[in-house]
């Protein structure tokens, strides 16, 4: 199982309802509560306010050290030492919200090489005009040499606080919403060198629905199954337990993994050459180090994977909300598949033999009869991950925002989280049926 979703880790999680680009057939769609946005396109970097950085051009534009603003002192406290940084930074327009929110989750593609890392903060305006505080949202490298990969808890103004990967309002019962965001990113570098990391897309998604226990059936449109590699994480059991006790958390990373080699993207024999050989799937411990979250101490932190995901070649990240199966419907017969995050009681969810606080699966396909056809991690072999899930019972446990656990307490479900990964090179279809979906790319 992930970590993920522990019931005290959010207060609450809100769904994102949408206005897709519907499967001929489909019925339509809830009114969407959740707005994504990113910055990905030259025109997008030279809109920020840039202090040190400067945008790139070419296929994959992006933003770079040009000259640093200044030199800054990290002390890591997750490895205690401290070290000098020369940094720059850039800094979004304002996004205004077209769905004010309760929560909002940030993302963001990069390279950094060696001697190089990123901190991503978040500022908001709220509904009464007042803002919260630039909060860091992460402090981040692909590797774990130089810096330890890290969100950053126990940041608050006693009205809204940081929970992980997620800006929260800390009472939506009062009414207050963020009404709009800016996003800052500081590059980092050692001092006297002219290496830089590379930012290519970095952005954010809010998103506010009211609490919920069940919601409304979809209608079933189409029938398609993708052919995605199958993982399993209990057979790393024990295997690395530094990372969140090792395979049985291993969900997230694991169908993370799926995901990107699906795609085509996999670690070379170089990347992979700290794994103990004897090890099957070794790409799969890959993955759980390198979305592996010092702080929150386990592997699901949700825009750590998506940005772990957009660290192989011509793959970009993201983390959103989707409001149905008609959305995943929408996805699917344009050959995307989805990353989903769901929890439930055993009897909840027919043929999992399983319940689990959060969990996080791959939704690869579609029946005949309209059942979900899930790439499952939480399965004994490899060859044991496909299964078939009824429809109504999943796309509630996926969508719901409340739910009653096996003591009858009141918790959170995700609210139709979702990771999506896809190809910098899209087609008009694949372009399309995301931004039906809410993701503008």
């Amino acid at each position: 199982m992930s970590r993920a979703e522990q019931p005290s880790r959010r207060a609450v999680l809100a769904a994102a309802v949408a206005t897709a680009a519907t499967v001929t057939g489909a019925a339509a769609p809830p009114a969407r509560t959740a707005d994504f946005r990113s910055w990905a396109s030259r025109a997008d970097w030279c809109a920020g306010d840039a202090d040190g950085t400067a945008p790139v051009a070419g296929e994959r534009p992006g933003v770079m050290i040009a000259e640093p603003a200044g030199t800054t002192r990290y002390a890591d406290p997750h490895t205690g030492t401290a070290a000098d940084w020369d940094h720059a930074t850039w800094t979004s327009p304002a996004h205004r919200l077209a769905v004010p929110a309760t929560e909002i989750v940030a993302h963001w593609n990069a390279d950094t090489p060696p001697g190089t890392w990123l901190q991503t903060e978040l500022s908001a305006t709220c509904s009464d005009g007042t803002a919260t505080p630039w909060y860091v949202m992460a402090r981040w490298a692909s590797g774990d040499q130089d810096v330890r990969r890290t969100s950053v808890d126990g940041q608050g103004d006693g009205r809204s606080s940081v929970w992980t990967d997620t800006l929260t309002v800390d009472d939506p019962a009062t009414g207050l919403r963020f009404t709009s965001f800016r996003l800052r990113l500081t590059l980092h570098r050692r001092p006297g060198t002219r290496l830089t990391p590379t930012v290519w897309r970095a952005g954010a998604m809010g998103s506010d629905v009211p609490d919920r226990f069940t919601v409304p059936a979809s209608t079933p449109a189409l029938a398609r199954e993708l052919i995605v590699p199958r993982y399993s994480q209990e057979i790393h059991r024990g295997r690395y337990p530094q990372y969140d006790g090792g395979g049985e958390a291993w969900c997230s990373p694991t169908s993370s993994q799926m995901v990107v080699e699906y795609w085509g993207g996999r670690p070379t024999a170089e990347q992979l050459a700290w794994v103990d050989p004897a090890f099957t799937d070794p790409q799969v411990c890959h993955a759980a180090r390198h979305t592996y979250d010092f702080q929150y101490g386990g592997c699901g932190n949700w825009s750590f994977n998506a940005a772990y995901a957009a660290t192989y070649g011509g793959l970009q990240g993201v983390v959103t909300r989707l409001a149905s199966l008609t959305d995943l419907e929408t996805l699917i017969a344009a050959g995307i598949p989805a990353i989903t995050s769901q929890s439930f009681r055993e009897e909840e969810l027919t043929g999992a033999g399983y319940g689990t606080a959060g969990h996080l699966m791959t939704v690869i396909g579609f029946t005949s009869d309209g059942d979900v056809i899930a790439g499952d991690p939480y399965s004994p072999t490899d060859q044991a991950v496909r299964r078939v899930y009824r429809r109504r019972e999943w796309e509630n446990v996926w969508l719901r925002t409340r739910r009653h656990d096996a003591t009858g307490k009141t918790v959170s479900g995700s609210g139709g989280v979702c990771y999506l990964y896809f190809p910098v090179r899209l087609s008009g279809v694949q372009r399309g049926a995301l931004a039906g979906v809410g993701v503008e790319v």
